[in-house]
């Protein structure tokens, strides 16, 4: 398969998935992937992640649009449903299948435990075992990357994780497949997200590899965390971020990525405008 060709230059996006509003810690991952395309003349795109049926909360995809609208953040284009893209997802799952890429698994989550898959079905089915789900076959060694944050890094996946599920015992794709053949269909060049997803770069530049893509460039950024030192989460109750106050959320947001509080600001386009250039100036040296 090959990549959807660019339409040059930078290309980034934003993929929250629609189980809540955005709260303080998402929004420091969206502030950091829309200020790296503005400062560098590129486009930042909406994609709603939506594959994981069971999570969605009816209409918190256009809640999150109006939370970024009213704090300035404009996306480019039209945003993408995944939920639209299941024939694209089948389509590249055959493409794996028949090169033996993938292949089915019929291990429960009880039998592997908590440690790396121990590739029990990779050579095929064990005996009155049926398939539940489909994993990807991994190749060892470790696996290299810059990260334009916390620089260079080394992961080993056959080692750390094994095979990975790529389609789910309850049918739905995983989060790793889904992400790499977005990316690629909307020719992004850079993904800026939370550092707690660095650990899904090897097993996704893996993917992209087996598909013929070339893997865009990233960065991690710190995660927001609440008095217990646990990620802000959907899923540990995070509230949403205040949209009556906008310049005091972006500037607690702006601080969070390591700047000073921009003061005298009294709009969000001279929040942005001042902003841009100062991010523009601190990652310059960072961009390749």
């Amino acid at each position: 398969m090959t990549r959807t060709s660019e339409q040059g230059g930078y290309v980034g996006r934003f993929a929250p998935s629609p189980s809540g509003p955005l709260h303080d810690g998402s929004l420091v991952a969206a502030m950091a992937g829309y200020l790296d395309a503005r400062a560098r003349n590129g486009r930042w795109l909406l994609r709603i992640e939506d594959i994981d049926t069971p999570r969605v909360v009816p209409n918190a995809d256009h809640v999150i649009m109006g939370q970024l609208d009213a704090l300035g953040m404009q996306w480019d284009g039209e945003p993408i449903w995944q939920s639209q893209r299941l024939a694209d997802y089948e389509a590249t799952f055959q493409y794996l299948l028949q090169r033996k890429f993938v292949y089915p698994c019929g291990c429960t989550r009880q039998e592997i435990g908590r440690g790396p898959y121990p590739g029990t079905c990779r050579n095929g089915l064990p005996a009155g075992r049926a398939a539940r789900a489909w994993r990807f076959r991994v190749h060892a060694g470790p696996v290299s990357f810059h990260d334009r944050w916390l620089g260079t890094q080394k992961q080993d996946v056959s080692r750390d994780i094994g095979d990975f599920i790529i389609k789910r015992a309850d049918g739905l794709w995983a989060y790793q497949l889904v992400v790499v053949i977005d990316d690629a269909w909307q020719g992004v060049t850079d993904i800026v997200r939370g550092v707690d997803l660095l650990s899904s770069t090897g097993r996704q530049i893996q993917l992209a590899e087996a598909l013929g893509y070339t893997y865009p460039r990233v960065m991690h950024v710190p995660l927001v965390l609440d008095e217990f030192g646990q990620k802000l989460s959907k899923q540990n109750h995070a509230q949403p971020f205040n949209c009556d106050q906008p310049i005091a959320t972006l500037n607690r947001a702006w601080q969070r990525l390591g700047f000073e509080q921009l003061s005298g600001i009294t709009t969000v386009q001279a929040f942005w405008a001042h902003a841009i250039p100062l991010w523009a100036a601190r990652f310059q040296h960072l961009i390749y």
